[in-house]
């Protein structure tokens, strides 16, 4: 019999279907199906959505799953030499629990079994809210905070205007730091096309190396379904004139923004994944430029290490303009199964300025500080070439490549421009009879910079390489336990330095003791490696200035972190609720502190330093929950957070510099002798209490939503704003620098935003969005203003 050849062993019958999405009613290529009873059984859908499933006679329980959407459970008879058909509609997730994600270990898995802390963030917040760079949608994930560029994840880190980030930013497992300052470049991530941001909170260097020290921010591209798809995405609006004072900003007017992005996806010819997307911003901003500086005579002006020339800009000058493009190609090969090959890539020209401080507190907080602003013109690219091997064994290799190269031409002779390489072979089983996965890697990156600003070095051109291997085991026992273990081996060199090795351990567990409840554990190990920027960087603008420091160490971490998951349904409301309690200690912490470090270079500025031993830990609650109704009429979706940090100096008293304030004769640095407030001996630049929500109603063909984030005081900040402070009201050279009293005064922020949207029709949408809704004065880092309210009309056109 010709049916008889399909099946491989007697006593067995063939289940087979399609799996298709129910809203789109799109096939899903890569959906899985597996035996309920023996999860190491599946298969999954080929690039058609089908599938064919061998399974034992008998009653059997099979779920079929796909990322993004929910699962299906289906009981079936199996007849021997048989074949039966199952096709499978697979919804949008209303319970939460079934989310699965990749970043924790590298492979598919279901969110409520990972053994650390991470929050998922739907591409559904990020378009509602008009993202037109990522950054702002991030800023409602609960335990993260932006602070000037800077990511902070449960207040491991301070302020550094993102140089030397400690949270790894990566999109599809690459990373996209700037190879020379460690720094996130947020506008050149394609928000308009993400399938969901994994966000891991805590250590993860073992699998993504020296950045990942407080965790990792993971963008995941949306790859094309079997429908074509188009979306044009339009916004215009305004900043509001700030309450006090509007006399004082861009001469009376009221600057404004246009935003457009676009993305077409499609598979050509049933097995070559094409998307091409991107993005055009024009934004006036609302810093307004530094008015003229007080007239120096030449010999004052050499006296007091003034630059000789501090630029003039004007309104025009600060506008800010931006292009990127950017694509993806793979091809599935109908020759080889499980072969995939192809390549992304991704360009930007933004012209753009940086502004590291205000006027004053009072009337000058929408304007720069003369010799504060720098003006940028940004030209980026990526080509990330990349090829994937899946066996039918389970054995699976990927080799991912790139090529970034970022030219920067600044101001003040700040001009920087560099290359980065970066390759990763990974090899991965997974041993589906006993429930096992390997993961192992290794890794190359090689980074040069010529600038300058670095020539402190004794050169322009510098290099940084970097070498790594990594192993992780992931064992699943009874399919209640989880356990995770891994271990990486860092190789760093700069220059001419010598080289640093270091060995980098994590592990934990996860435990589901009852249905929809699970508990979990971890630690893990983090090594940072500081970067050309935090080194060597050395430049000087009116009467600031950035010193070097070619003896920075590189700094280290120890996490440890207990949690509880609990899924949840009230009538069609489904979720989960996390509570994590955290540890972190750090060992050669490296902060970037203001302060009088050469008054023969400059009157002030900032170095990055070692300044000992510290710890953060607290707690971290968040809550995650949907309805869908099933006429689709009526829908919430929440994402709330809280969380608690005690961050602390270990070492108050250890000296670990030298300024040379007080006339140049100096003091003695120290954490105490450094710090504007030493009660409890509190980090510089951290939020104690952080709460974020966002909430959204849909009815019928109206959604309404609302965000709100609520940051405490910033308990301690530099001594040094207080030193120069006294020193600019003394002299009638300085334009009165003001710091101290905004930040003294504002002891509880509280930002909301809102929305409104209306569907046209299947087709078009129109929103109205308001952030900042009740235009707050605030400030998250001290001499820099954030937004005031803005208001903007969009309109997204999908077919």
């Amino acid at each position: 019999m010709a049916a008889r050849s399909l099946f491989s062993q007697q006593g067995s019958g063939i289940l087979k279907g399609t799996v298709t999405d129910a809203s789109t009613k799109e096939t899903l290529p890569g959906a899985t199906i597996q035996l309920v009873k023996d999860m190491s059984k599946g298969v999954a859908t080929d690039i058609d959505g089908k599938y064919y499933f061998e399974l034992d006679t008998g009653y059997q329980q099979v779920i079929c799953g796909y990322i993004g959407l929910g699962s299906d459970t289906f009981k079936v008879h199996v007849t021997e030499n048989t074949i039966t058909e199952k096709n499978f509609k697979l919804k949008p997730i209303a319970r939460l629990l079934e989310t699965v994600v990749v970043s924790s270990g590298k492979f598919e898995q279901k969110l409520e079994e990972l053994t650390v802390s991470m929050e998922v963030l739907r591409p559904n917040l990020i378009n509602n809210k008009n993202t037109t760079s990522i950054e702002t949608a991030l800023e409602q994930v609960p335990g993260l905070s932006i602070i000037d560029n800077d990511p902070q994840i449960r207040g491991g880190s301070g302020f550094t205007f993102g140089v030397g980030s400690r949270v790894a930013i990566v999109v599809d497992g690459i990373p996209l730091l700037s190879g020379d300052a460690g720094r996130p470049e947020w506008s050149y991530i394609p928000v308009e096309n993400i399938e969901q941001i994994e966000i891991i909170k805590g250590a993860s260097s073992v699998l993504y190396g020296s950045s990942a020290l407080n965790g990792v921010i993971n963008v995941r591209s949306a790859y094309p379904r079997a429908k074509p798809k188009t979306v044009i995405n339009y916004s215009v609006g305004d900043y509001s004139l700030p309450e006090s004072p509007a006399d004082n900003w861009y001469n009376k007017s009221i600057p404004g923004f246009t935003n457009l992005n676009f993305l077409h996806s499609r598979i050509i010819k049933s097995n070559l994944d094409f998307t091409i997307g991107g993005n055009f911003n024009v934004d006036q901003g609302y810093i307004g430029p530094a008015p003229q500086g007080a007239y120096v005579p030449p010999d004052i002006k050499a006296a007091l290490k003034i630059a000789d020339t501090i630029p003039v800009f004007t309104n025009p000058d600060m506008l800010k303009k931006r292009a990127r493009v950017n694509f993806n190609l793979r091809y599935r090969s109908k020759k080889v199964p499980g072969l995939s090959y192809g390549i992304n890539g991704n360009a930007m020209y933004n012209k753009t300025n940086m502004v590291f401080a205000w006027l004053d507190d009072s009337i000058g907080l929408y304007r720069a500080y003369p010799g504060a602003v720098f003006l940028q013109t940004q030209r980026l690219y990526n080509i990330d070439p990349f090829i994937k091997y899946t066996t039918g064994n389970g054995i699976s290799h990927s080799l991912v490549t790139r090529l970034f190269h970022s030219d920067n031409q600044i101001s003040n002779n700040l001009s920087n421009n560099g290359t980065m390489l970066y390759g990763e072979y990974q090899l991965q089983r997974r041993f589906k009879s006993i429930d096992l996965t390997f993961t192992g890697g290794i890794v190359g990156n090689q980074s040069t910079s010529h600038a300058s600003l670095y020539a402190s070095s004794g050169t322009p051109n510098n290099k940084i390489s970097n070498a790594s291997g990594y192993v992780q085991l992931d064992k699943k026992f009874w399919r209640v336990l989880n356990l995770s273990g891994g271990f990486r081996y860092e190789y760093f060199k700069m220059n001419t330095q010598q080289s640093v090795v270091a060995p980098i351990f994590r592990a934990g567990a996860s435990l589901q003791v009852m249905k929809g409840t699970y508990v979990r554990t971890s630690y893990g190990q983090g090594f940072r490696y500081p970067t050309i920027t935090e080194r060597y960087i050395a430049t000087k603008a009116g009467i600031f200035g950035v010193f070097p420091n070619p003896d920075l160490k590189p700094e280290t971490s120890n996490s440890f972190e207990i949690g509880l998951k609990q899924g949840f349904k009230i009538g069609k409301f489904a979720g989960y609720l996390d509570i994590a309690g955290f540890y972190q200690k750090y060992h050669n912490t490296i902060e970037y502190l203001f302060g009088v470090w050469d008054p023969d270079v400059s009157v002030i500025g900032f170095k990055f330093l070692n300044t000992g031993d510290s710890r953060v830990r607290g707690i971290d609650v968040s809550l995650a929950g949907s309805t869908i109704d099933p006429n689709k009429k009526f829908g919430v979706t929440t994402l709330i957070g809280y969380t608690y940090i005690e961050p602390v100096s270990l070492t108050p008293d250890s000296v670990y510099a030298r300024d040379k304030s007080l006339g140049g004769f100096g003091q003695n640095l120290s954490y105490k002798s450094a710090s504007m407030d030493t009660t409890g001996n509190i980090l510089k630049y951290r939020f104690k209490h952080l709460v974020k929500g966002d909430i959204e109603f849909k009815i019928y063909k109206f959604g309404v939503g609302f965000s709100y984030r609520g940051y405490s005081k910033m308990n301690n900040i530099d001594r040094a704003f207080q030193d120069v402070e006294l020193l600019t009201s003394d002299s009638p050279y300085f334009n009165k620098l003001k710091a101290v009293n905004f930040w003294q005064t504002h002891t509880w922020i509280q930002v909301f935003d809102a929305r409104i949207s209306y569907n046209l029709n299947t087709k078009q949408k129109i929103s109205l969005v308001c952030n900042n809704l009740l235009n707050t004065a605030y400030s998250l880092r001290p001499m820099k203003i954030e937004a005031p309210r803005t208001t903007s009309i969009q309109y997204v056109l999908t077919f």
